[in-house]
C-alpha cells in the first residue's frame, strides 16, 4: 500500500522553502524521488524550548529572523514597483497632449521658484526676532494645504486611490510603506521639502539645533504626506464618485478665497503692530505636529532640550498614529464591501419631493423651475458657477467693508454676479435641448419656459443679494443707506434677468462636458464674449434711470428721501425683466434649430 503522506505537526517541524542543505546547497523541498514523510535535508527542526530552527550547513537561523525580515522585504519590492508605477503614470500623462505637457511644466517651473524664493527668504530671515513664529505658522500652513489638497484633486495623483490595487496580492503593512514612498515622488513633496529645510535653516544655531533639524526635517515632511494619504483614503470613496469630482472645480475659488484671507490678514498685521501680535498663536502651534518638529529646532537652539525632545516625540507619536489609522483605514476600504453595491441590490425606494419642489407651482413652471434648480444642485459645471458667484458675490463687498474701504454699494455685486447665471441658459442643456425644443411650439411656450428659468434664478438671487447687502450695511453701520442699496440691487438683477434672456436667445454656446476646465466649446468663445460682456453692458444701460435718481436725490438733499428708491427699484426691475422675456420668446421659438446647433457643439 502506497504510504499517504502526512502533515508536519509539533512533533516534526514543517519544511521551509529556500532553506540550504547540509552542501549549502538551496532546495524548494523534497524531490519527486523522496519517500514521502520523510525528512529532507535543510528541514527545520525542534530544539528543547520548542522554537524551530533553519539549518543552512553550520549555524541553525531561527525562524522569527525569517518572519521579522520577509515584511521588510516585502515592503521594499512594493515600494520597488509603485515608485516606478508612478513615475510612469505621471510619464504617460504627459504625453496624451503637449498643451498638458506645456502646461505641467510651466507650473513645476513656477512652483520651483516660489520654493527657491521661499527658501532664500527663510535663510535671510536668520536671527531676526519672530524667526520662530514665522516658520512655526508656515509649517501649520504646509500642513493643513497637504490635508486639504486631496480633496480638491483627487485625479491628480492615480496612487491616491488604492482600491486599483484591491485585487493584488498586498499585505496592508507592505502597502502602506510603499504608498508612502510614492508619494515623497513629485513637485509637491519637493516644494514642501524646500520650505521644511528653509524653515529649519532659519531657526537651527549650534551643533544642538542642526542635529535636531536633520530629524525635524524629514519627520515633518513625512507627518504632512501621512496626512495627506489619511485624509485620501478616508475619503476615497467620496472622492471617486460624482459629488467629490465636483469638488475638483471648486479648487479657483478656494484659492481665490484664501488670497484674500491672506490679504485681509497681512493689513491687519500691519495695523496690529507686525508679527508681535502672533506670537500667542505660534506658542500654541509649536505644539502641534508637524508644526512641533519645527518648532523643536528653535527650542534646541534656545538650549532647551527638554521641550526640544518633547516636541519631537510628539510628532513621532502623531506619525505613528496617523500610519497606524491609515493601516486600518486600508484594510476596511479594501476588504469592505462598496455601499453603492449594497444600495443596487436592495429594494428601490420611493422618495419624496424635497419640500422646497412641493411649493414651486404646478405646470409648465413649476417642471421647468425643478429642472433648473436640479442643475444647479447636480450639474458640476452649472454648480462651480453658482457656488463660484455666491462666494465671490460674498468676498468683494464684505472684505472691502471689513478693510474699511468699501460702500454699502459694493453690496450690488452679488446680484451682478448671480445675474449672469442667466446668459446663456440653452447652453447647459446641451445637446439635451432637442427635448426642451419639443415643447415648444409658439411664443408663448418660449415665454413660459424663459420665465420659469428668470423665476428659478430669482430664488436663490433675491435672499442672497438681499442679505449681502443687510450684511455689508452691517459691517459699515450705514443702515440709512440699506434701503437705496437694496433697490439699486434689485434693479440691476432685473436688468441682468431681461439682457440673459435675450443673450441666451441670440448668442448662445455650448459648455463641454468632458473637460474640467473649458466653459466654451472651441470655435464659440467670441459667442462667450458677446453674451456676458454685452449682456452685462447693456444691463448697466438699463439702470440708468435708477442710478441717475440715486444721484439726484444724494446731490439735491443730504437728507433725501433715499428710501423710494427701494419700491421704485424693485418695480423697475420686474418691469425691465417682464418686458426682456416678452421680447426674448417670439425670438426663441424662431430659432430653435440655430439655438440647438450651438449648444451641442461640445
Amino acid at each position: 500500500m502506497t504510504r499517504a503522506a502526512h502533515r508536519p505537526g509539533d512533533d516534526e517541524p514543517a519544511q521551509v522553502p529556500g532553506a540550504a542543505d547540509a552542501s549549502g546547497q538551496p532546495t524548494e523541498g523534497p524531490g519527486p524521488g523522496a519517500a514521502a514523510g520523510a525528512p529532507a535535508a535543510g528541514a527545520a527542526s525542534s530544539d528543547r524550548t520548542g522554537t524551530s530552527s533553519v539549518r543552512t550547513g553550520t549555524s541553525p537561523v531561527r525562524s522569527g529572523t525569517v518572519a521579522r525580515t520577509a515584511p521588510r522585504a516585502s515592503m521594499a519590492s512594493a515600494a520597488s514597483v509603485l515608485v516606478p508605477l508612478k513615475l510612469s503614470l505621471l510619464r504617460n500623462g504627459l504625453r496624451q497632449s503637449t498643451g498638458r505637457t506645456a502646461a505641467y511644466i510651466a507650473s513645476g517651473v513656477l512652483a520651483l521658484l516660489v520654493a527657491a524664493a521661499q527658501l532664500l527668504g527663510l535663510v535671510l530671515l536668520r536671527g531676526t526676532a519672530h524667526v520662530g513664529t514665522v516658520t512655526v505658522l508656515l509649517t501649520a500652513v504646509l500642513a493643513l494645504g497637504w490635508a486639504v489638497m486631496p480633496l480638491f484633486f483627487p485625479g491628480g495623483d492615480e496612487t491616491l486611490d488604492p482600491t486599483r490595487l484591491v485585487m493584488l496580492p498586498l499585505r496592508p503593512h507592505p502597502l502602506t510603506g510603499a504608498l508612502l514612498a510614492a508619494s515623497l515622488v513629485g513637485i509637491g513633496p519637493l516644494f514642501a521639502l524646500c520650505l521644511l529645510v528653509g524653515s529649519a535653516a532659519a531657526t537651527a544655531r549650534g551643533a544642538a539645533g542642526t542635529a535636531v533639524a536633520v530629524v525635524a526635517v524629514p519627520l515633518a515632511l513625512l507627518l504632512c504626506v501621512t496626512l495627506a494619504r489619511v485624509v485620501a483614503t478616508a475619503n476615497i470613496r467620496l472622492l471617486t464618485s460624482r459629488k467629490g469630482r465636483d469638488l475638483a472645480v471648486l479648487s479657483g475659488l478656494v484659492i481665490a478665497v484664501g488670497v484674500q484671507v491672506v490679504n485681509f490678514g497681512a493689513q491687519r498685521l500691519g495695523e496690529a503692530g507686525g508679527l508681535a501680535a502672533l506670537d500667542p498663536v505660534a506658542a500654541v502651534v509649536r505644539w502641534l505636529p508637524p508644526a512641533a518638529a519645527t518648532g523643536a529646532v528653535a527650542s534646541a537652539s534656545e538650549g532647551a532640550y527638554g521641550r526640544a525632545a518633547g516636541q519631537l516625540l510628539l510628532s513621532v507619536a502623531a506619525l505613528a498614529v496617523l500610519l497606524r489609522y491609515w493601516r486600518r483605514s486600508l484594510v476596511r476600504l479594501m476588504t469592505a464591501p462598496d455601499s453603492s453595491t449594497l444600495a443596487a441590490g436592495e429594494p428601490a425606494r420611493k422618495e419624496s419631493a424635497p419640500a422646497l419642489e412641493r411649493l414651486l407651482p404646478e405646470g409648465r413652471t413649476g417642471t421647468v423651475m425643478r429642472r433648473a434648480l436640479r442643475y444647479v444642485w447636480r450639474d458640476p459645471k452649472t454648480k462651480a458657477a453658482w457656488i463660484t458667484a455666491l462666494a465671490i458675490g460674498l468676498i468683494v463687498p464684505l472684505f472691502n467693508a471689513l478693510q474699511g474701504r468699501g460702500t454699502i454699494y459694493f453690496a450690488c455685486f452679488a446680484a451682478g454676479m448671480l445675474g449672469i447665471q442667466m446668459y446663456n441658459q440653452f447652453g447647459q442643456d446641451t445637446s439635451a435641448f432637442w427635448m426642451v425644443a419639443m415643447t415648444i411650439s409658439s411664443p408663448r411656450d418660449a415665454y413660459l419656459e424663459l420665465r420659469a428659468r428668470a423665476l428659478a434664478l430669482s430664488l436663490i438671487t433675491l435672499p442672497y443679494s438681499a442679505s449681502v447687502t443687510v450684511a455689508t450695511a452691517a459691517l459699515l453701520d450705514n443702515w440709512r443707506a440699506l434701503p437705496e442699496a437694496l433697490g439699486l440691487s434689485f434693479a440691476l438683477l432685473g436688468a441682468m434677468l431681461a439682457t440673459g434672456a435675450v443673450a441666451s436667445v441670440r448668442f448662445p454656446y455650448s459648455i463641454p462636458q468632458d473637460s474640467g476646465y473649458k466653459n466654451v466649446a472651441p470655435g464659440q468663445a467670441g459667442l462667450a464674449w458677446i453674451s456676458i460682456f454685452g449682456g452685462m453692458l447693456g444691463a448697466a444701460l438699463l439702470c440708468a434711470p435708477v442710478i441717475a435718481l440715486t444721484i439726484w436725490l444724494h446731490v439735491a438733499s443730504a437728507d433725501g428721501p433715499t428710501w423710494i428708491l427701494l419700491p421704485l427699484g424693485t418695480a423697475y426691475g420686474a418691469l425691465v425683466a417682464a418686458v426682456g422675456l416678452r421680447l426674448a420668446a417670439p425670438q426663441a421659438a424662431a430659432r430653435l434649430p440655430e439655438i440647438l446647433t450651438a449648444v451641442s457643439k461640445g
